[in-house]
């Protein structure tokens, strides 16, 4: 078997999660968090509208780890996304964290709002 390591350049990756924690970069973020290629920090959660919406244009996909087990999307938050041009698919966190950054790795113009297990 052939493994090839990936880099990802300045992009930021996401390194590690734990309970109520993301590591991010050199950065260790506590709860709920927003993760960009560029930038990563707080997010006010489910009804932070917002913060994703300023994403539009830059990003196609946010990836929404929904904690510990796969929730159903507010409705008013997806209406909101989809209409700003951003798809959004929710998941479990382990599952959001792990697909970022393959996605990330692809190159790819993603986001990951994650709520923490």
């Amino acid at each position: 078997m052939r493994l090839t390591e990936i880099t990802y350049g300045a992009a930021l990756a996401i390194e590690s999660y734990g309970p109520g924690f993301f590591r991010v970069g050199s950065h260790v973020l506590r709860g709920a968090s927003l993760v960009t290629p560029w930038d990563a920090g707080p997010w006010g959660g489910l009804t932070d509208l917002a913060t994703p919406l300023a994403m539009a244009g830059k990003i196609d996909v946010l990836l929404l780890g929904m904690g510990a087990e796969v929730a159903i999307l507010p409705r008013d938050l997806r209406d909101a996304l989809e209409a700003a041009g951003i798809g959004v698919e929710p998941m479990n966190t382990p599952a959001a964290c792990r697909t970022y950054n393959v996605l990330l790795g692809e190159g790819r113009r993603i986001a990951a709002a994650l709520l923490p297990v």
